[in-house]
């Protein structure tokens, strides 16, 4: 099998020769082929790596949903660490600006879905970067979920936040180092790719030969990447999305739900996948410690499922079969980019037809 050689693994090859202090924003997911962490393999490459800063989960990984860490020094290196999540514009700026570094770099992994918040912790940053001007390196990764396909709505930028700041689909098909170039139009950041080398995009991540670190708590598998973009749509909703169990977004239910969802969900005939019927009791999330009915999806083909379609069919079979029971969060609007979805789903409408086509990716594409 080919491998794929990381942004990082590139770097520690050829590194600078600069002295700058560098500011490393990593967390598990930034780790090189044999596992050894970003700071410590850029450190021993001869990269002064002065502070680390760390992402929603926290530079350790150890924070849930909504969280960070609080600052502390790195066991592994005895750097400083500072926490950038929940913190924007002046405030970000200021954090930035005290940890003294004189140049900032990116290496983590993103899963593909608009929603997921490490890539806009980078985009965050290149704004801190611009304004404090600092130069922005990216080390790239590949998108897990394979970049030959997007899917789902373009974010209204009405409707930005710390879960889509840019007018991406809600599935992208692009690398984190894609996103900082098409983003980098706004931000004007003294801007620099690594690129990798060997990617292709029609991989999914078990095709690129580099080892799986699970990117958060609640994305342990490249099976739950590969579903994401669909039932993360799930949190926007009054059902249980799957924490709290060992297969987060691929189970899904509600204790109102009963085995009719499942034999509605098998009758649409979506593309690439089926659906088992379930009962589970999450451990802590939405609707812990109380037995659920629900649906297991399992993916049957790659190529041919559509995880948007399947996350917006679900939210219907649930509004059409439990309409008593069945309520949407305005978080949902976030999480879809605009107001469309809630607002069908509320009227008791079929949304399925805000889904657009899949296509091909868009932007400042760096792979064939």
């Amino acid at each position: 099998m080919d491998r794929v050689r990381t942004g990082l693994e590139r770097l520690v090859a050829a590194p600078r020769t600069g002295r700058e202090r560098v500011g490393l924003v990593t967390n598990p997911t930034g780790v090189l082929p044999d596992l050894t962490p970003a700071a410590p393999a850029l450190l021993a490459a001869g990269t002064r790596v002065t502070t680390l800063f760390g992402p929603e989960h926290g530079l350790r990984g150890t924070a849930q949903a909504g969280g960070g860490e609080a600052a502390a020094a790195d066991p592994v290196t005895g750097l400083p660490v500072a926490d950038t999540y929940g913190r924007t514009g002046a405030e970000l700026d200021a954090l930035v600006a005290a940890s003294g570094v004189e140049a900032l770099v990116f290496d983590m992994a993103d899963v593909g879905a608009r929603f997921y918040t490490y890539v806009w912790t980078m985009c965050d940053l290149m704004g801190s970067a611009a304004r404090l001007g600092l130069p922005f390196t990216v080390l790239d990764r590949p998108n897990p979920i394979g970049g030959a396909v997007a899917e789902g709505p373009v974010l209204d930028p009405a409707f930005a936040s710390f879960v889509g700041r840019a007018a991406l689909p809600l599935r992208h098909g692009l690398t984190p180092g894609e996103i900082a170039l098409s983003a980098n139009r706004a931000t004007g950041a003294a801007l620099e790719v690594v690129p990798m080398e060997g990617w292709r995009r029609e991989w999914h991540f078990d095709r690129t030969g580099l080892p799986w670190v699970m990117p958060s708590a609640n994305m342990p598998t490249l099976d739950t990447a590969l579903v994401y973009p669909g039932t993360g749509l799930l949190e926007g909703v009054n059902a249980a999305e799957g924490r709290g169990t060992t297969r987060p977004f691929e189970l899904v239910g509600a204790p109102y739900a009963d085995g009719r969802l499942a034999a509605a969900l098998n009758g649409l005939g979506l593309p690439g996948v089926r659906f088992r019927d379930t009962s589970f009791t999450p451990a802590y999330g939405r609707h812990a410690g109380v037995p659920v009915r629900g649906v297991q999806l399992h993916v049957t083909d790659r190529a041919a499922f559509r995880p948007v379609l399947t996350g917006v069919s679900l939210l219907h079979e649930l509004r059409t079969l439990y309409p008593d029971d069945f309520a949407c969060d305005p978080f949902l609007d976030l999480l879809w980019g605009s107001g469309s979805l809630r607002a069908h789903l509320e009227a008791g409408r079929d949304p399925r037809g805000l889904c657009p086509p899949p296509g091909p990716p868009e932007g400042d594409l760096l792979y064939d």
